[in-house]
């Protein structure tokens, strides 16, 4: 068997994808291999596939309960930093900071085997034996999935030159309080969702809207950041702002672009616990 950093590193991005939640994963991975390395491993003829199946089990059921504890309206992934080597996890299998999102709108069972299909390509007769559900089972649950996301693919890919300088100007253009050009930029679509943890409140958990995103991140701008450091960084593979008070991260915004190259989606991590690891 691999050394406890190893399986670590490779357990991380099964519990990460499904909990979304650092701690979590950590907890979770650090359980599983004390339980295992209780057992008579004599017995596991597939060492890894039993601890991938028990670590991705531990987060489905673990997932379930933060769901039922939950109390704010809309809860963000913990971010992560994706463009600076992490030996300690694999970053390649992280999924992107959109789809995590996004996999928030499915149950945990359907979560999980969308993962494992689309993300870690799984075949169903694996992903049956993985979860105990029935190959029909999986299957059906991987279609209501998809008919969740839209058929959206979790594609995993790096953050462009070309979107860390749209960002760029997007924020020249905030500190201009040039509207007009902030139009530009915007889908119509355009949503802000801002995550404060339990105990900070923020402005507004969602905003969406052309005018009514142009004035929060205006008014944001002018009364809590612009003495702020700034800085760009790719989080979860996708382009995103820092906001550091000396040398404190206080808001990490993570932008996704859509085809026709504008802002979208703007997810606004202001918790200070899913901030720590920055």
């Amino acid at each position: 068997m691999d050394d406890v950093k190893m399986l670590t590193k490779k357990l991380f991005p099964y519990a990460y994808n499904i909990l979304g939640n650092i701690d979590d994963t950590q907890d979770v991975i650090q359980d599983v291999l004390i339980k295992f390395n209780e057992k008579d491993i004599s017995t596991i003829s597939n060492q890894n596939a039993y601890l991938i199946k028990s670590v991705i089990n531990q987060s489905i059921n673990l997932k379930k309960k933060n769901n039922r504890e939950r109390q704010q309206k809309i809860t963000l992934p913990e971010p992560i930093v994706t463009n600076q080597g992490e030996n300690k996890i694999e970053l390649d299998e992280i999924l992107n900071y959109s789809m995590l999102v996004l996999l928030d709108t499915l149950n945990t069972k359907e979560r999980a085997v969308f993962l494992l299909k689309e993300a870690f390509d799984y075949e169903h007769d694996e992903i049956a034996e993985i979860l105990t559900v029935s190959i029909e089972n999986s299957r059906q649950l991987l279609t209501r999935a998809k008919k969740k996301l839209k058929l959206r693919q979790p594609y995993i890919t790096t953050s462009s030159i070309k979107d860390r300088k749209y960002l760029q100007q997007y924020l020249e253009t905030i500190r201009k309080g040039d509207v007009k050009t902030l139009e530009q930029m915007l889908s119509d679509e355009v949503q802000v969702l801002a995550d404060g943890g339990s105990k900070l409140n923020v402005v507004a958990q969602l905003t969406s809207g052309v005018n009514d995103t142009i004035k929060l991140m205006t008014y944001l701008y002018e009364y809590y950041q612009k003495d702020f450091e700034i800085k760009i960084e790719e989080i979860n593979h996708q382009s995103a702002l820092l906001f550091y008070n000396g040398t404190t991260l206080i808001n990490c915004q993570i932008f996704e672009l859509n085809s026709d190259g504008k802002i979208s989606n703007i997810f606004s991590v202001v918790d200070p616990a899913k901030l720590m690891r920055i």
